[in-house]
């Protein structure tokens, strides 16, 4: 068994890596600032972006619930994987060779990493199966529905043989145990063994947002198969059904560029989308679309603002409407504006590209109407319209659904809107609007976004963050230089840096910050400052964090350096000044000719001469 990867191997791994690729791979970066990036966090819901990433430093630092780490400690807490893990996966991806203290080769055999591999060589081998001649059938399943094999090969299909241990015998054969197999949800137990799960069907790799395989979904194609049309992945460590989307490694690109996503109810149709261009079109995996959905999207879509758009694609059905008002309940909780689009005659995308051809498919995501609408028109549509009774009843109906609108500006629109609707007078809705609101404000807790991030009282009490902070003179430069130090240390120079950090800070959370910065042995390292903000003691280290990720008020990063090196003058200048000061008052009270008059005279005369040699400096 091999032993602890070599640190230097770890450093190098690190310092070669972008933090920013890691983590855009699932929030949608943007630029803030000097030498920043930010998102919507990962770690918690939020409706505006707190979750600050500074790639120069390896860093990143959520100023709303504190999360902070390197791009190790990002792919631990997201994907639950150990240390060693999260070395070897960013290893793999930049073809870097680990070396370990005994000399041993990487370990293959790491949980985790075994249920990737796995379901990577299942998909490997469906896909690889599609071509024979067994597969005919799974080839004419996806010609009728308009998929080539081009597309075919685009999304990853393959084909599970009809057989009950053709994919385990394969897999077998590459090393994997059926212990491998069963938890990654490939074979099930019988009474005599295993046997594959996915038999005689046409099967589609689902991946996570990084492109790893994690699951499967399959459809049924022989009459005698006697199990469910579409059989999924089981609950995996690594497969959750409630969190993944279906085609959003190869949407998110898109979607994250246009903050726009199409939400579709399956395989095909994902399929059918992208290739009549649609290409930000994604499908939930066995599960109806819930929060946990929600959170994924809006980090991947940058959410922060009312321009994106979230459009839903259901059946005019009974299943699709129950689908419709079951998402409405949760989309308030995008920034974004969602939007309902319906096929003509029910036609969902696939049947509607194949009847019609691309352009219909762009058609009908262009027809969208409001989701708020589609909700109003459902909940009315029971009721007779023609009686009294009947727009009474829809009133009461729809009134909450306007009154749970937040936009103080939509809702006094979508009044008239209901009104025209139930031929109603506007005061009479508005009046059941507002007694709907008095009855759903006493069901509210009263926020909206984020929920709160629980800390206890004693704690909360000692944290000290930026912004609150004494505004004072003395602290502005200790803050501003320590910032600067932090980010852009690398790049000043080392001996003046030394000097600014040797006198002991006045406020004592930032002179927390400072000890641990002085101590930091080498800022040309990757990775210093980080390590560094890890030395504060708590509890200041929070503090350390944010000065970290903090916009540091520079145009470039020329700009930044410069203004770093001059507030750590400053500092230094402030301590020559405070000790000047001191030694004046100690001359006072000694006689001028003697022995410490003449030793307090010489020390006066070296610090203005250091002082000449600092301001000489600029």
């Amino acid at each position: 068994m091999a032993g602890r990867i070599r640190q230097a191997d770890v450093d190098e791994v690190k310092a070669r890596t972008n933090i920013a690729d890691i983590i855009g791979e699932r929030v949608a970066l943007k630029n803030a600032g000097v030498g920043a990036m930010k998102g919507l966090c990962p770690f918690h819901d939020e409706r505006s972006p707190s979750f600050n990433v500074r790639p120069q430093a390896g860093f990143y630092h959520c100023f709303g619930c504190g999360e902070s780490g390197d791009v190790y400690s990002f792919l631990r807490a997201m994907d639950h994987v150990s240390f060693t893990e999260a070395v070897e996966r960013l290893a793999g991806r930049i073809g870097f060779a680990l070396h370990y203290e005994d000399g041993g080769a990487a370990p293959e055999n790491t949980g985790r990493t075994r249920l990737y591999a796995a379901n990577s060589a299942a998909a490997e081998y469906f896909r690889a199966q599609l071509a024979t001649p067994d597969a005919d059938i799974a080839r004419r399943f996806l010609g009728e529905r308009g998929f080539d094999a081009g597309a075919a090969a685009h999304f990853g299909v393959g084909y599970a043989p009809k057989g009950w241990s053709a994919m385990h015998s394969a897999l077998r054969s590459q090393g994997f145990s059926d212990e491998e197999l069963s938890t990654a949800g490939l074979v099930s137990q019988g009474q005599r063994g295993v046997y594959d799960r996915f038999r005689g069907r046409v099967v589609w790799p689902i991946r996570d947002v990084t492109g790893q395989v994690i699951g499967f979904g399959a459809r049924k194609l022989f009459d005698d198969d006697q199990g469910p049309k579409y059989l999924n992945t089981p609950e995996t460590t690594i497969y959750k059904k409630a969190q993944v989307l279906y085609g959003l490694d190869l949407a998110k690109r898109d979607i994250s560029r246009s903050h726009r996503v199409v939400v579709v109810e399956g395989y095909t149709d994902v399929m059918a989308c992208h290739l009549a261009g649609i290409t930000t079109a994604i499908a939930t995996c066995g599960t109806a679309f819930g929060s946990d959905h929600i959170s994924v999207l809006r980090r991947v879509m940058g959410d922060d603002t009312t321009a994106g758009e979230v459009v839903f694609t259901f059946d005019p059905d009974a299943a699709g409407q129950k689908a419709a008002l079951r998402a409405f309940a949760d989309a308030k909780r995008f920034n974004a504006q969602t939007y309902v689009a319906t096929g003509p005659e029910g036609l969902d995308p696939c049947d509607l590209r194949l009847a019609r051809g691309d352009g219909a498919v762009r058609g009908l995501i262009e027809t969208k109407v409001p989701m708020v609408e589609f909700v109003l028109d459902q909940r009315i549509s029971g009721f007779d319209l023609a009686s009294v009774e009947g727009r009474v009843g829809a009133l009461r109906a729809a009134a909450p659904v306007v009154a749970d609108l937040r936009d103080p500006l939509l809702q006094p629109e979508y009044v008239r809107v209901l009104a025209r609707r139930l031929g109603m007078d506007t005061e009479d809705v508005r009046r059941e609007v507002e007694r709907a609101a008095r009855g759903l404000g006493s069901r509210r807790d009263g926020t909206s976004g984020a929920a709160p991030v629980d800390v206890p009282a004693d704690e909360a009490a000692m944290r000290v963050s930026v912004a609150s902070l004494p505004r004072t003179p003395d602290v502005g430069i200790e803050r501003d230089a320590l910032m600067g130090v932090l980010q852009f240390g690398h790049r000043m120079d080392a001996d003046l840096v030394a000097r600014a950090l040797e006198l002991p800070f006045r406020h004592p959370a930032l002179d927390a910050v400072r000890v641990a910065v002085q101590n930091a042995p080498d800022m040309q390292r990757p990775g210093w400052a980080m390590d560094a903000v890890t030395a504060v003691r708590e509890p200041f280290r929070s503090l350390g964090a944010e000065l970290l990720a903090s916009d540091f008020p520079a145009s470039n990063d020329d700009e930044a350096v410069s203004s770093a090196t001059d507030l750590a003058r400053r500092l230094l200048m402030r301590g020559l000044a405070r000790e000047k000061s001191e030694l004046l008052g100690a001359i006072q009270r000694v006689p001028a000719d003697s022995e410490e008059g003449r030793s307090i005279r010489l020390r006066l005369r070296e610090i203005d001469a250091r002082r000449q040699v600092v301001a000489d400096e600029v």
